[in-house]
């Protein structure tokens, strides 16, 4: 069992989408519900960069929520319902959602 007091961190995982600039025009909002979020200590909103031959890769977008602890991002997580359902309408490549213990930060 992960040690719970350690920080913690929600990742969304967001695979390439069927209509980029759809998914652009909507993210803004989707970051707008994840400040929202309580507890919530930092936000990182990455674009992974294209292969070097131009073609995507299978992940379009990561946003990391971060959390004082595991009982605090269990907490956020019980309220990110517009946050999931949001991203359920705009991620229409799909998305994954991880939930991990932040063993190290240098």
């Amino acid at each position: 069992m992960p040690e719970q007091g350690n920080p913690t961190k929600i990742t969304f995982v967001y695979s390439d989408p069927a209509d980029p600039d759809a998914f652009e025009a909507a993210y803004t909002d989707q970051l707008t519900l994840a400040r929202k979020l309580p507890g919530l200590t930092r936000l990182q909103a990455s674009k992974v960069w294209p292969k070097e031959d131009g073609s995507p890769t299978p992940a379009y977008r990561l946003l990391d929520l971060y959390f004082t602890d595991y009982a605090s991002a269990s907490v956020a997580a019980a309220e990110a319902g517009p946050l999931v359902a949001a991203t359920r309408e705009h991620a229409t490549g799909g998305f994954m959602i991880a939930f991990a213990e932040i063993l190290e930060d240098a």
